[in-house]
């Protein structure tokens, strides 16, 4: 059965291989992307793949919280059904990792995004469905001064701790939604991965991305992901597993979403808890 996918950052790296998968099996695939003329590329090689079904284009900075609420307004707007959202979007380094309003990019983009483009669409995401979080084996506990930006991080403390944020409140949202919504869980799509963010973070070609590909269109297709919702799967592991203790924590993962509540209405965008 085909279905309708909407892929983050799919314009190079993982998100790019993935999507190529994806359209060669048929699926309708919502690429989306923050370059324009990265999206045009990225469409006009998938619409050569033998067998491609319905490719889209959504362009959106992730790192501005109305960008992301008008793309989830767009594709809502196209769709009223999505079979699958993989939040596989990210940052790590960047010469600008402050937004204008004084948050690290990290959180914005790798935590706070991706919660609000799931939540915005989860009209359209019924029971069966499944959205697929990309974690990190990178993981530590979030700084709630720096995650309101009023302290700075480094690079690797930042995304570590909006990766376990993005964790946190995949455990957190799927608790509150039980049967009654999509499945959702996180994924590390394993370490070291040779994507551009790799090679420029750390100067090195990283892994086979094949290996990251190969589980996200598990995650999103194969049945042994049917009852995945609120677990995390460790792809350098090969299988589920624990993700950081705080991710386990009922109190702590209610902080953090309490958290992302705050940055986006302190960024005049509307957000709530779900429960």
């Amino acid at each position: 059965m085909k279905k309708t996918i909407l892929l983050t950052g799919a314009t190079d790296g993982i998100g790019q291989e993935t999507a190529k998968l994806l359209v060669a099996e048929g699926h309708t695939v919502l690429l989306h992307g923050r370059s324009e003329e990265k999206l045009v590329k990225t469409k006009d090689i998938l619409s050569r793949i033998s067998g491609a079904g319905i490719i889209e284009a959504y362009r959106a900075d992730l790192s501005k919280l109305a960008e992301v609420d008008a793309l989830a307004s767009a594709v809502a707007k196209n769709h009223s059904k999505i079979d699958v959202v993989i939040n596989n979007a990210g940052v790590f380094s960047t010469p600008t990792p402050v937004t204008e309003e004084g948050y690290d990019i990290r959180f914005i983009v790798n935590t706070i995004a991706p919660y609000l483009l799931t939540t915005r669409l989860l009209p359209q995401l019924p029971t069966g469905s499944r959205v697929i979080n990309l974690s990190s084996a990178a993981q530590s506990p979030v700084n709630f001064d720096a995650f309101a930006g009023k302290t700075r991080l480094s690079d690797n403390d930042a995304y570590a701790q909006s990766k376990l944020g993005i964790t946190m409140w995949s455990f957190q949202l799927a608790n509150e939604l039980g049967n009654n919504g999509p499945s959702i869980m996180a994924v590390n799509p394993a370490s070291m991965l040779g994507s551009n963010m790799v090679k420029e973070a750390y100067g090195v070609e990283g892994k086979g991305l094949d290996i990251g590909t190969d589980i996200l269109v598990r995650a999103a297709l194969s049945d042994e992901f049917t009852n995945a919702s609120g677990r995390y799967f460790d792809n350098d592991k090969g299988e589920f597993s624990n993700p950081h203790p705080d991710a386990l924590s009922s109190d702590k993962n209610k902080k953090l979403v309490m958290a992302i509540v705050d940055v986006a209405r302190a960024l005049n965008v509307e957000i709530s808890e779900i429960s």
